[in-house]
């Protein structure tokens, strides 16, 4: 019997994946995949919910996970699928959504800022993305969920939807699960401006470095990051947001905490710094993307791959789906 605490987490496919996602999400994953019965999924329902092209979303699915495997995630020891191959997660996401009160969902920030000025004309997906969220994590009664920090709210919504169900059947059906967070890596910013998160969806292919980036483009977003005109380098977010940023990125490839870092190139140019911190990511990310782009050529494996995350999350959410449908009267 398997006695290990269970995680859950995943990324959706839209939109390449950056060195923040990597940073954030799967690095971390890797030290996980030993100690805990751990599901990563492609979140792919979630992907819906903004502007997608059919073909590129099914591209980019496929490529995110020969990426999970290529960084170093073991298929052998991790249960990796796409979550629209199991439907038990739209049907779950259904029945909590009538165990969520509007209140809840009406102060969920990221709703605000994705849809700004267009309230009106945002679609309903995008604001109940957070029970589908809930529904993805309980489905599979994970007790711990790694997130970024812009997540976290949602995974307090979590916690209160589980609560709340749980309350209202007098059962202990969902388990409660614990928010987990990269300190270090939860904060990867711009490289255009230090103010806003490295995200897929920014307009500006310069403002971020992604993982199937070559080596000549890595080393020219870097060297056009933004800094300023202060000499030798220091790490000071309020102050100097953006070298500190550059700083921190290097200290998260490196496992060097930014102290060192500083200490080691305190008196080298800005543009010196950047060439080696250009190095120690193209060190690292160019070799998983090559790998990724083999393992997307061995269609068979792939397909495999994507069977066998399929069987052993189904078999989970289909009997954790049974007995909610049991206990609301509608098996």
């Amino acid at each position: 019997m398997n006695n290990k605490k269970r995680v859950f987490s995943g990324i959706q496919p839209t939109g390449k994946i950056t060195i923040g996602n990597y940073l954030g999400a799967i690095k971390n994953w890797l030290t996980m995949q030993q100690q805990y019965d751990c599901l990563f999924c492609i979140v792919d329902l979630h992907s819906l919910t903004s502007n997608f092209n059919p073909q590129e979303l099914q591209e980019s699915i496929k490529y995110n996970i020969a990426l999970y495997i290529a960084a170093g995630l073991n298929p052998d020891d991790v249960t990796i699928f796409q979550q629209s191959k199991i439907s038990e997660h739209s049907e779950l996401a259904w029945i909590l959504s009538c165990f969520t009160q509007m209140g809840w969902l009406n102060r969920m920030t990221q709703f605000k800022d994705k849809a700004g000025k267009n309230k009106e004309t945002a679609n309903l997906g995008l604001y109940s993305y957070p029970v589908l969220m809930a529904a993805d994590i309980l489905l599979y009664n994970a007790d711990i969920v790694p997130v970024g920090e812009d997540q976290k709210q949602h995974i307090e919504l979590t916690r209160d939807i589980a609560i709340s169900f749980n309350k209202k059947v007098d059962k202990e059906i969902f388990t409660i699960p614990d928010v987990v967070m990269n300190s270090k890596a939860k904060r990867i910013m711009s490289l255009k401006d230090a103010s806003n998160k490295m995200s897929k969806s920014d307009p500006s292919d310069l403002s971020r470095i992604n993982m199937s980036d070559n080596e000549e483009l890595i080393r020219k977003k870097i060297r056009k990051a933004k800094t300023d005109d202060i000499p030798n380098i220091s790490y000071n977010v309020t102050e100097r947001p953006e070298i500190s940023n550059l700083v921190n990125i290097y200290s998260c490839f490196t496992e060097i905490n930014v102290e060192e870092v500083v200490k080691n190139f305190k008196f080298m140019k800005n543009s010196e710094f950047k060439e080696a911190l250009a190095d120690v990511i193209i060190r690292q990310i160019c070799p998983i993307n090559k790998e990724a782009i083999k393992i997307m050529e061995d269609k068979k494996y792939l397909e495999q791959i994507i069977k066998n995350g399929t069987m052993k999350a189904k078999a989970i959410a289909e009997k954790n789906i049974s007995i909610v449908k049991q206990i609301i009267g509608i098996t």
